[in-house]
């Protein structure tokens, strides 16, 4: 799949491309299923913090699969193994909206789940568990307030938060999808364009707040949210979905943390701990991945609108026919 030109879904093309063998420390990855994730609508459009490289742009960074073939200077994957891969190589090169890609093998996670499984996993639950756990530091009891949480991470948010003990607050913009958080996980839902946001917080945590916000939104809203943070606890501010200014009061004694999920991927002990807790919840079934739709490569270009719709409940997956 690949983009000539920055836009809305449509420019988006599944053309031929050659695939030359791996290279050094590169695995063949035979892709089954594409987890899809708001910053590709973002990288495509050119509203992303960095830009395609056009014409002929790649797109995506988490798939499933089956490995065909290693290259050189490869060690610990074998033709056969079924792999995750979350990428942090830049998409247009190393995108992995394909049926077949060649990849570093440092991208690659051993897979025991099944592929639709396996690409929803681990950006949203990685981005989950370093926000809450190695930013945020939380403890049974503890409040925490989620905002886009209808969202692949927001979901997964809810459930480490539940995995853990603490009581997962989950906001979403109206109340057409509280009675699904509720079922998800979620202790109390707010919807934020009916409700007040900071009473209704006030409320649920005794007038306390939360000791924990996780924001993917930002925008002029972040003023508001700030309100709801407890005294000497911590804003986690992740996404941009709301491009607009953020303004902060000054006088709150809180603290703000800009997060990205590389403080887990590019640390070997956080990511070490994060799979550990992943996996412990998957064979425990306290997290599973919640999955909205299923399309087929061939209808990328509706999958994105879908991406965009802002109606899906958890994670949009691709699969891919061989």
């Amino acid at each position: 799949m690949l983009f000539h030109e920055l836009g809305g879904p449509d420019v988006l093309k599944i053309e031929d491309v050659r695939l030359d063998a791996p290279g050094p420390g590169e695995v063949r990855v035979r892709v089954e299923a594409i987890g899809l994730n708001r910053a590709e609508a973002l990288f495509r459009a050119g509203t992303y913090y960095y830009q395609p490289a056009l014409p002929g742009s790649r797109l995506g960074f988490e798939a499933a699969g089956t490995v065909e073939e290693v290259g050189p200077e490869v060690a610990g994957f074998a033709p056969g193994d079924a792999v995750s891969i979350l990428s942090d190589q830049e998409m247009s090169r190393h995108g992995v909206y394909a049926d077949r890609v060649n990849v570093p093998a440092g991208c690659l996670l051993p897979s025991r789940v099944d592929p639709v499984t396996g690409a929803a996993l681990w950006t949203t639950y990685l981005t989950a568990y370093g926000a809450l756990v190695e930013a945020g530091r939380i403890n049974p009891g503890d409040s925490v307030v989620i905002t886009a949480a209808s969202s692949g991470v927001g979901l997964a948010a809810i459930q480490i938060a539940n995995h853990l003990g603490a009581v997962p607050i989950a906001v979403t913009r109206t109340a057409a999808k509280s009675a699904r958080l509720l079922q998800a996980g979620a202790a109390h839902v707010i919807a934020a364009d009916e409700d007040d946001l900071a009473g209704r917080v006030a409320a649920v945590t005794g007038g306390q707040g939360a000791r924990v916000v996780f924001d993917a939104v930002a925008g002029p809203g972040l003023s508001e949210l700030a309100e709801t943070v407890a005294a000497d606890g911590l804003l986690i501010v992740y996404g941009w979905l709301d491009p607009r200014p953020a303004p902060l009061p000054m006088n709150w004694p809180i603290t703000v943390h800009g997060y990205h999920v590389g403080l887990v991927t590019a640390d070997p002990g956080r990511m070490k701990r994060a799979r550990a807790l992943i996996e412990a919840g998957l064979r425990a079934g306290t997290l599973k991945p919640v999955i909205d739709r299923t399309f087929d490569l061939a209808d990328i270009v509706e999958a994105h609108r879908h991406l965009e719709s802002n109606t899906q409940i958890g994670k949009i997956v691709v699969t891919v026919r061989h």
